[in-house]
């Protein structure tokens, strides 16, 4: 039996597919029904490692916890890592295939079986592999709702395209096309979408929804009925703007739980200071999301910096993760936060290195990898050396840390030699220098507690952890909110017909379609 399927476009990027995807699935699944997201291909430096050791979008990950399903490679089976403007590292079915220009990407090469366009990675022959994934997960659940990317009317890619109406094309997916009205020019993006469709695409898109709204929606209601004047298309529902949700983002400068949307409500500290998290703005960060876990704690204030300056009154330095190791050093020897670093170390000060951050702060780095630059001096905090291997390091563990039980997540190409210091996770510790690749672990809330005790008396703060903050806890409350956006404001049972029917026949053509 074929489940049911929606595509979720969006008119712009950033315009709320991730979230509004999840919250369909956890509003799903609430129902009972079994669900699964997807998205054919996803561009993001945020990935996850799922248990049988696959590499994807963050974003599914987060969308597969709103179903409240084990993540795996089907949900996402093309991930791009950028790793300049021009290229990006190609994971395939959860692995790694190798580099590839956006030209060599997006351009037509006939001719390869689907198993040569794995390996070879170019986007036009990966069509079927693709859909392949998005029919066996129908073949499982009752419905799958797909996240488009972009815009559905990016008409110089469309003769490519895997992730928006191409896939919803072949599949017989309806569409629905989310706006950010907060940005203004809603009515124009929703319209200019659906005009720049050819016939054959717009007769899938069933309607709209209106993201981020402020105020009274009465007075929006004229517009959205002269919108469906226009295109004959309705309104699905007008989700209110909500603050702090911006979950496992795939990109951008965010803390995604509580903090970057400064908005919101940010409990006291439990002692008598609060704490102050600094996260360098590396180039090419990526799993920024590391430091979610920190933001969510009562008392942690959590900000991105990218000057030496904005180091001084930080308790704590975070030197995150990075898809380009060596650029980073550099761009932090650049701008004066490498001796602000080494300052730091010298006076005892916290400072945490997370996987291409643990690697920057090492004492030698060998790349004929990533940047093929050689031989690089690394910051010499951490008796470290990394040499960069072809392979890629995926991998869930588990260990201890702080007399605490620890889990966490690796995506890594750099191999490290620990020479020195106090074992810490697959790391090293010097005093107050700490360094790991594993990602997620200060979701392990006993393990964030005792590292926040020891950043606080480094710091000689008088803060005291939260005795019962629990991450999952507040990530499920999380979850459950998109849940409810939408069943509180969206047509549910519309939606749910359309996923279960597909597009109403005869939707109306709007001129001029694709050219």
């Amino acid at each position: 039996m074929r489940g049911g399927g929606l595509l979720v476009a969006g008119t712009t990027s950033d315009a709320g597919k991730s979230v509004v995807t999840a919250g369909i699935c956890r509003w799903l699944v609430r129902k009972g029904l079994k669900v699964a997201p997807f998205k054919g291909q996803n561009m993001s430096l945020n990935s996850f490692v799922t248990r049988e050791g696959a590499e994807i979008g963050r974003a599914q990950a987060m969308q597969a916890q709103a179903a409240r399903v084990e993540p795996t490679a089907l949900m996402n089976p093309v991930l791009l890592k950028p790793g300049s403007d021009r290229s990006s590292q190609v994971i395939l079915m959860g692995k790694p295939v190798g580099e590839l220009s956006a030209r060599g990407f997006f351009g037509k090469a006939g001719g390869s079986s689907p198993g040569e366009a794995l390996r070879g990675g170019r986007r036009e022959e990966l069509f079927e592999p693709v859909l392949a994934c998005l029919e066996e997960l129908r073949s499982t659940y009752d419905a799958v709702i797909c996240e488009g990317a972009g815009s559905p009317a990016e008409i110089n890619l469309r003769r490519t395209d895997i992730v928006n109406m191409g896939i919803a094309r072949a599949a017989r997916l309806p569409v629905v096309v989310v706006g950010d009205i907060d940005r203004g020019g809603v009515f124009a993006q929703f319209f200019g979408t659906t005009a720049l469709l050819a016939p054959e695409d717009q007769e899938l898109v069933a309607g709209y929804l209106v993201n981020k709204f402020r105020g009274d929606v009465t007075l929006l209601e004229p517009g959205l009925d002269m919108l469906h004047g226009l295109t004959g298309r309705r309104t699905f529902g007008v989700l209110p703007y909500a603050h702090g949700l911006g979950i496992d983002e795939e990109d951008g400068l965010r803390v995604s739980l509580r903090g970057a949307v400064r908005e919101s409500v940010v409990a006291p500290p439990v002692g008598e200071d609060v704490l102050r998290v600094a996260v360098c703005a590396v180039p090419l960060m990526s799993n920024f999301t590391d430091v979610d876990a920190l933001a969510a704690e009562p008392g942690v204030v959590v900000r991105f910096v990218d000057r030496a300056e904005e180091l001084v009154d930080a308790d704590l330095v975070v030197v995150p993760g990075t898809r380009g190791t060596v650029r980073a050093l550099a761009w932090l020897r650049e701008r004066g936060l490498a001796d602000a670093l080494a300052r730091r170390a010298a006076e005892g000060r916290p400072v945490l290195g997370i996987c291409g951050g643990f690697q920057v702060l090492g004492e030698h780095i060998e790349d004929e990898v990533e940047s093929r630059a050689g031989s690089v001096e690394g910051l010499g905090l951490l008796p470290v050396r990394v040499w960069f291997a072809p392979g890629k390091t995926l991998a869930r563990p588990v260990g201890s840390a702080l007399g605490e039980r620890v889990e966490g997540y690796e995506i890594h190409h750099g191999v490290a030699d620990v020479r020195g210091g106090e074992p810490f996770l697959d790391g090293c510790r010097v005093g107050s220098v700490w360094g790991t690749h594993w990602h997620g672990s200060l979701e392990s809330d006993g393990f964030r507690r005792a590292f926040l005790r020891e950043v606080a008396t480094a710091a000689g703060r008088r803060f005291v952890p939260a005795p019962d903050t629990s991450f999952g806890t507040l990530r499920e409350e999380q979850l459950d909110r998109l849940g409810d956006l939408i069943e509180e404001h969206a047509d549910t049972d519309a939606l749910l017909r359309l996923i279960e029917q597909g597009a109403p026949a005869g939707m109306p053509f709007v001129p001029p379609g694709a050219p």
